[in-house]
């Protein structure tokens, strides 16, 4: 059986996901020191746990969410939302009902995250809003 590498800094994955809020630059020359930062995920407590792809969804960061989607990152349903993939939102939503309603990172709704999306996200805010998605799970 092959070895695992071993885990990645702590520091580094707190980092990445703090910056993958806002700074282009900085997860630019992070994944250059540390391509497995892409999916790395950071709990800021209580379990609410965040990538750098989470972080740049609710920011509306669609040229960070580019990059890191170019480098591997595991494409997630709040981030579908915020690129405005009606499709894959419809899809996730179909096979799981409910799913529109599930909290993302920091508590965040989906819709919150389709809305960051701006023109492009358009049509995954009006299928929300007809789904009633600002509603809280029973």
């Amino acid at each position: 059986m092959e070895e695992r590498p071993a885990a990645l800094d702590p520091e580094m994955v707190k980092e990445f996901v703090g910056v993958a809020h806002g700074n282009l630059d900085r997860v630019r020359d992070l994944l250059a020191q540390q391509p497995r930062l892409v999916n790395a995920a950071w709990d800021w407590g209580g379990g609410d746990w965040e990538t750098g792809l989470g972080a740049a969804a609710h920011m509306g960061r669609r040229d960070i969410a580019e990059v890191l989607l170019s480098a591997g990152a595991r494409l997630d349903l709040f981030a579908a939302a915020m690129l405005g993939k009606l499709d894959v939102v419809r899809a996730v939503i179909a096979a799981f009902p409910g799913a529109e309603r599930v909290p993302g990172p920091h508590g965040i709704p989906l819709i919150a995250h389709a809305r960051q999306g701006g023109d492009p996200a358009a049509s995954v805010v009006a299928y929300l809003e007809g789904l009633n998605a600002a509603a809280p799970l029973a």
